[in-house]
């Protein structure tokens, strides 16, 4: 199952506060827009997103299609049929991408502790 690039979206109190911090830890924003409350961080191959009201809880995100940098890849695993997979492995979900449709979907769903994953396509 290519599950595609992996981030975590952090649910910040204070936007600026935590841009800082997480530059001292060699993080530069790549992306998003401050004045909507979002920043995107990349040290590397690895990603933060920052959300500053946006939800209640830090959120494990997958990227089918991107590669670890944001770029589109050649090959991946549609999130149709990573949705079908997981569904039919008895993972329960809390949202679903509409079968009918291709291209950019999401879906959702919550590990044992009530950690929300998002599996969000964008090609």
């Amino acid at each position: 199952m290519k599950l595609g690039a992996f981030s975590i979206s952090l649910a910040v109190k204070d936007l600026e506060a935590s841009r800082a911090f997480y530059e001292k830890f060699g993080f530069k924003v790549v992306g998003g827009v401050a004045e909507q409350n979002w920043l995107i961080l990349r040290n590397g191959d690895h990603t933060i997103g920052l959300f500053q009201g946006m939800f209640d809880k830090n959120i494990l995100t997958f990227n089918p299609g991107w590669d670890s940098h944001g770029a589109a890849v050649g090959e991946f695993t549609d999130i149709r049929e990573l949705q079908r997979q997981l569904k039919a492995s008895g993972v329960p979900l809390v949202s679903e991408a509409d079968e009918g449709t291709n291209g950019p979907a999401s879906f959702t769903a919550l590990d044992p502790d009530g950690n929300p994953i998002l599996v969000d396509q964008h090609v």
